[in-house]
């Protein structure tokens, strides 16, 4: 019997983690969505992944609870987006399955407009706000497939009690897409 079939480890990339070994403290979110795309533009420069990144913040305080970047090509696993990889190490972080219940809201700053599967971990995940920056449309025009969001998806959000801000810096953003779309990328779902 494959072993492997019964492990899965789940690791950000080296350069991440060593970035990560430092306290930070955003309290914008213009200041969050610059470090969460530069983390994007690290992941396509540095070869461990897709275009996009995601980071959790506690919105008291600013802190820096965890960050993701697109590890689907890097793990083999189709959902190790960067939304989903930042919520995981968040919960891990707080001890907790839903960051509601860890004492101060949390905040998703992601890269681009959450794709369905990451919409539905945002919702289940406990954070009470999402900022977003590239739109759906400037991933999709690069080739991702973005699934089924609709306007009622982020109306949902908001009835559930997340803000949602969209296209904070948003033309920075979508230059990262383009980079990505440049450079060669695979676009693994398109």
């Amino acid at each position: 019997m494959n072993t492997k079939a019964h492990v899965l480890t789940i690791t950000l990339p080296d350069w991440l983690q060593q970035r990560l070994a430092t306290p930070v403290y955003l309290h914008d979110d213009e200041s969050r969505m610059r470090l969460v795309i530069d983390m994007a533009r690290e992941n396509i420069t540095c070869g461990t992944g897709g275009p996009f990144a995601a980071a959790v913040f506690r919105a008291s305080d600013g802190m820096l609870i965890a960050a993701g970047v697109n590890s689907v090509t890097r793990l083999n696993n189709a959902i190790l987006h960067a939304e989903v990889m930042a919520l995981m190490f968040a919960q891990a972080r707080m001890g907790s399955y839903s960051l509601r219940g860890t004492g101060a809201p949390y905040e998703l700053v992601t890269s681009c407009e959450p794709c369905a599967m990451c919409l539905g971990a945002t919702l289940w995940s406990g954070v009470r706000r999402l900022v977003c920056g590239a739109t759906r449309d400037d991933a999709e025009r690069i080739g991702f497939d973005e699934g089924p969001v609709f306007a009622e998806s982020y109306a949902y959000l908001e009835r559930r009690g997340i803000a949602v801000v969209r296209q904070v810096l948003r033309a920075e953003a979508a230059d990262v897409l383009d980079q990505y779309l440049r450079s060669g990328g695979i676009v693994y779902n398109g």
